[in-house]
């Protein structure tokens, strides 16, 4: 009897359906780049774009952190923001591609745009690749970093 109720409740949770996660696996990624951008524009900010994909443990910490206290604050006010799906690496591509391909180093990877579309910042050495040990100080640190990064110098 024990024996069955544990298969059974193995089938219900396959069969339940799966929360959904950071990232977007069915966006039109060149879509959303190009709303940012506007938005980016129109409120002087930098365009902070993350690739990342679901499956990935790394990805989803940094997206924990991005919606806790300190750090949504900070992006809130310093960044319009994009997230990529990358998949098993087969999605978006070309996108990756455009911003001299920074997810070699691993996931969660990100890009920080001017509002005109430059690259002020891309993290090329896999600066977010361990953002479970990173904790949310550390994320914290790294977005404060980028946001100093995208500060209007003029």
């Amino acid at each position: 009897m024990r024996h069955c109720l544990f298969l059974i409740a193995l089938l219900l949770a396959a069969c339940s359906p799966k929360a959904p996660g950071p990232y977007d696996e069915r966006a039109d990624a060149r879509a959303a780049l190009q709303s940012a951008q506007a938005a980016a524009a129109a409120a002087n900010q930098p365009v902070f774009v993350v690739f990342g994909a679901n499956w990935c443990e790394d990805c989803r910490a940094l997206d924990k952190a991005m919606h806790a206290e300190p750090s949504a604050s900070l992006i809130a006010r310093s960044f319009q923001v994009v997230k990529i799906d990358v998949g098993n690496f087969d999605r978006n591509q070309d996108i990756v591609a455009t911003y001299d391909n920074p997810t070699r180093k691993g996931i969660p990877a990100a890009v920080l745009l001017s509002p005109d579309g430059k690259t002020l910042y891309a993290t090329r050495a896999g600066e977010l690749s361990s953002a479970r040990r990173m904790g949310a100080d550390g994320i914290h640190q790294f977005l404060t970093g980028v946001a100093d990064r995208g500060v209007r110098r003029d």
